[in-house]
């Protein structure tokens, strides 16, 4: 009796060990067996367009700080020398934004390709004499010339310049320079009386002798902004999110930091000529914000009134706010 009661308690200890067994198995074999979390596929970079102007500092800075890496977002910038070349790039596809302007806004959408205004920028443009031009004054530009890049927003500065002192536009002889850095040649050179220049080269030519009759930023003016078009939009929200939070870090750096902390990367980096590290003017850098309504509204007058749209566009059509802060 006793011996059969011990074979019980061995055939049930037995039992439990395979259950126990069993069940450890099992667990090992879920645990082999159980696919991976899938990976999220690292999507294409954020490219944009900049030229070289002051406008583009902020992103450059940005780059060159890490400040896209910190946000987890991959931006690579495209140097360009010219608006229309800059353009082609976006409508071509090969960008996917740009530090532009509202016109390029305007005959983007105009011409059948969608962008959206995203955020103004924060620059200038002046009109500038040529060294020995014998030109002081506005009112003394009538009949001379005066290089530009036409149907762009040099072209558009220069018209309010001229107009805020009764000057005619069509009084004066528009040379069309497209590239900014043969615009600045051209005006050192004595190759045209006068030029509009945005900074830092504007600095460079005042630096070789040019004189600054006027200038956007005296004028309370500024169509510069930061646009994208619809399709990155749609498909790289959160991309351009974390664009502006890195963008507003390197404005945050540009006010709390002395110029020549980082002058030497802007140079580097945007292939400004060395001799703006002394001479280089730049502007109070604000926040990611939407551009005024009344700029935005002027450069639709003029673009009307020139009769190179086909129509006004409202602020509501060509303005996306969504990506700021």
């Amino acid at each position: 009796m006793f011996i059969k009661k011990i074979k019980g308690l061995v055939v049930v200890f037995t039992l439990i060990c395979l259950m126990f067994s069993l069940s450890a198995c099992s667990k090992n074999n879920s645990t082999k067996t159980a696919p991976e979390a899938p990976q999220k596929e690292k999507g294409s970079p954020l490219v944009i367009g900049v030229l070289p102007d002051v406008d583009s500092i902020p992103l450059i800075i940005a780059e060159a700080k890490g400040y896209f890496d910190e946000q987890g977002v991959e931006v690579r910038l495209e140097h360009f020398k010219s608006a229309m070349e800059r353009d082609s790039a976006l409508q071509s596809g090969k960008i996917d934004g740009a530090v532009s302007d509202i016109l390029a806004a305007a005959f983007a959408n105009d011409g059948g390709f969608k962008v959206k205004i995203t955020s103004l920028t924060n620059g200038t443009y002046k009109l500038l004499a040529g060294k020995g031009k014998n030109i002081d004054a506005v009112e003394k530009m009538k009949g001379k010339g005066i290089a530009i890049s036409k149907n762009t927003i040099i072209e558009y500065a220069t018209d309010k310049i001229l107009e805020k002192y009764g000057v005619d536009p069509n009084e004066v002889n528009k040379v069309v320079v497209p590239q900014i850095p043969t615009r600045l040649e051209m005006l050192q050179n004595g190759k045209v009386d006068a030029a509009t220049l945005p900074d830092p080269l504007a600095s460079v030519a005042v630096k070789n002798g040019a004189k600054v009759i006027e200038s956007t930023d005296r004028l309370g003016i500024n169509p510069g902004v930061l646009l994208f078009s619809q399709e990155a939009i749609e498909q790289k929200g959160d991309e351009i999110k974390a664009f502006y939070k890195a963008y507003n870090k390197a404005v945050e750096f540009l006010n709390q930091n002395e110029k020549s902390s980082y002058i030497d990367i802007i140079i580097e980096k945007a292939g400004f000529p060395e001799d703006v590290k002394d001479i280089i003017s730049l502007p109070e850098y604000t926040k990611a914000k939407l551009p005024s309504k009344e700029d935005f509204d002027g450069v639709m007058d003029w673009l009307v009134k020139k009769g190179l749209v086909k129509k006004a566009y409202s602020f509501d059509e060509l303005v996306d706010g969504r990506f700021l802060e």
